[in-house]
C-alpha cells in the first residue's frame, strides 16, 4: 500500500513529466537520467524547446552510450502524449533498427500498470492508447488518431504517409559506408525526394547521427540549411573535452575507457564515434592550404595546368596561376563537367583573359583534340597569340603523383582567400580527398598535382 505522502510525490512527478520532456525522462528512468549528468538535461531541453521554438530542423551528435537514440525513443513518446492527431515517421539505416525503436515507443504507450509505486505511460497520458487492431511493429494508430506512427528506413516504403515530425537515427552503420560515396548519395536522396516530400505543414525534422564524414546526411543537410537560411539547431558533444580533460559523462565513459577504445578502434573511427570528427577530415590528404588576400607587386608569367574529363562522370579542370618567388598564385580554377562545345570556348576566354603565357594540356583520354580546338578558338576567334599551347601524354601513376605533391602543394600554392566561394566544387573535392580509401573523383587534385609538377619544370 503506498503511502499519500508517497502518492502526493508521485502525483506531482506526473504532472511534472506532463510539462516537462526533462521530468518525463527522470519519471520514466530516473537511474539513467540523473541530476549529475547536466549535459542529459541540456538534451532533453532542447529538444523541448526546439518544438516550440521556430527552428525548422535540429540536429543532434552524440557519442555512443550516451542516451542520443534512448532520448530520441522517448521524446516521440512525450510528443505523442501531447497531441493524439500529431505523426511520427522515423528513419534508420535499415528495417529492423527503426522498427525496433518502433516497437519500443508502442510498447511504453501499451504497457499496464502492475506496481501502483511506480508510474507507466498511462498515468502520465491516460488518454493516449494505440488503436485496437491497428498497433503493427513498424506502422500504429493512436485511438481518436491516424497513422500516428511509421517506421522505414532507406529500403522501406513512405508512400501514402504524412508527419508532423520526421527523426532520422544513425543512417550511417560503419566506417565502409562512411567512405562509401555511393551510399551516402543514397541516403542523401531518400532523405530529400522521399522523407521531405512527406512533411506536412510546420512540420519539424530531428536527425541524431554520429558524424562520420563531413558529407553525410547530418553534414550535408547542415550546410543545406545554413545555404537556404532554414532555422536550425545543431547539438554537437564530445565524450572528451580536450582543453579541460574532462570526460562527458565518466560514469558512462572514463578517460581510461576511451584511451583503451581510440587504440582498439584506430584513431580516424574513434574520433568519428566519440569526437563528432568526421573520419574524412582526419583521413584528408590536404590537411591545410594557403591563401592570399592581395597578389603579388608582379608575375613572372603565367601558367595554366589543364585535365580534360576522362568520361562522362569525370570533371575538367583548368587551373590558371602566376608565379612570384618560386610560388604559385592561383588566379582561376574552371571545373565543370559540361560538353566540350561548352568549356572548350570558355577555357579559351578565361587564357586570354589572365594573359596566360605558357598552357600545359593531358592529351590523355581526348586531351590533345580539346587542346587543338582550345587553341584554334583562342587563336582564330580570340585573337590570342600570347599563349603557347602544349599537350603531351601524362604517364605517371595518378594516385602516386598526387600523394608525392601534396606538401608541396600545401607549402607554395596560394589561393584567393574566398576560393570556397568562388570555386566550390573544387574546393570541396581539394578539402576532402582522402589519402587512404575510395574518392569519387580525383580531378581536381591530379589537375592540382599538374600545376606543382610544372612548377618544378620551371625551378619553382
Amino acid at each position: 500500500m503506498l503511502k499519500k505522502t508517497d502518492q502526493i510525490r508521485l502525483g506531482a512527478r506526473i504532472e511534472l513529466a506532463r510539462r516537462s520532456f526533462w521530468d518525463y525522462c527522470r519519471l520514466k528512468a530516473p537511474d539513467f537520467y540523473r541530476p549529475d549528468r547536466p549535459f542529459l538535461r541540456e538534451l532533453c531541453e532542447a529538444f523541448q524547446s526546439f518544438l516550440g521554438s521556430e527552428e525548422k530542423v535540429l540536429i543532434v551528435n552524440l557519442p555512443p552510450r550516451h542516451g542520443k537514440s534512448r532520448t530520441a525513443c522517448c521524446f516521440a513518446e512525450w510528443y505523442l502524449g501531447q497531441d493524439i492527431e500529431r505523426k511520427i515517421m522515423i528513419g534508420s539505416y535499415n528495417e529492423t533498427l527503426s522498427t525496433m525503436f518502433s516497437k519500443n515507443v508502442r510498447n511504453t504507450i501499451s504497457e499496464v500498470k502492475a506496481d501502483r509505486s511506480r508510474a507507466v505511460y498511462s498515468d502520465v497520458f491516460p488518454n493516449v492508447r494505440i488503436k485496437h487492431g491497428d498497433g503493427a511493429m513498424n506502422l500504429w494508430s493512436l485511438e481518436g488518431g491516424y497513422n500516428n506512427y511509421l517506421a522505414t528506413s532507406p529500403t522501406g516504403t513512405a508512400t501514402g504517409f504524412g508527419c508532423t515530425l520526421m527523426m532520422i537515427d544513425d543512417l550511417i552503420k560503419n566506417s565502409d559506408e562512411a567512405h562509401n560515396e555511393a551510399v551516402k548519395e543514397k541516403h542523401w536522396e531518400w532523405f530529400t525526394n522521399t522523407m521531405l516530400s512527406r512533411r506536412e505543414e510546420g512540420a519539424k525534422v530531428i536527425i541524431i547521427m554520429t558524424r562520420w564524414a563531413t558529407d553525410d546526411l547530418a553534414g550535408r543537410y547542415l550546410e543545406f540549411c545554413k545555404a537556404e537560411n532554414i532555422p536550425h539547431r545543431h547539438i554537437c558533444m564530445k565524450a572528451y573535452d580536450k582543453d579541460t580533460g574532462t570526460m562527458l559523462c565518466p560514469e558512462i565513459l572514463s578517460y581510461d575507457s576511451y584511451q583503451a577504445t581510440v587504440k582498439a578502434m584506430g584513431a580516424e573511427i574513434a574520433s568519428a564515434n566519440y569526437q563528432q570528427e568526421p573520419i574524412d577530415i582526419r583521413g584528408r590528404l590536404y590537411s591545410s592550404f594557403k591563401t592570399y588576400t592581395e597578389l603579388p607587386p608582379f608575375f613572372e608569367g603565367v601558367y595554366s595546368y589543364s585535365d580534360t574529363a576522362d568520361d562522362g562522370s569525370d570533371w575538367l579542370c583548368s587551373i590558371i596561376w602566376g608565379v612570384y618567388q618560386r610560388e604559385a598564385y592561383v588566379l582561376d580554377v574552371y571545373y565543370t563537367q559540361a560538353p566540350m562545345e561548352i568549356t572548350e570556348p570558355e577555357t579559351a576566354r578565361r587564357h586570354k583573359e589572365h594573359s596566360v603565357n605558357n598552357a600545359r594540356v593531358e592529351s590523355n583520354n581526348g586531351g590533345k583534340g580539346f587542346a587543338r580546338n582550345v587553341k584554334r578558338i583562342s587563336e582564330e576567334e580570340l585573337h590570342n597569340f600570347l599563349t603557347i599551347w602544349k599537350w603531351f601524354h601524362q604517364a605517371g601513376n595518378k594516385k602516386a603523383r598526387i600523394l608525392t605533391y601534396a606538401t608541396w602543394i600545401m607549402q607554395h600554392v596560394y589561393f584567393p582567400i574566398n576560393w570556397r566561394d568562388r570555386f566550390p566544387e573544387y574546393y570541396d573535392a581539394m578539402i576532402r580527398y582522402q589519402r587512404e580509401g575510395k574518392n569519387a573523383h580525383d580531378d581536381a587534385p591530379d589537375a592540382t598535382t599538374g600545376l606543382a609538377e610544372t612548377m618544378q619544370i620551371l625551378g619553382g
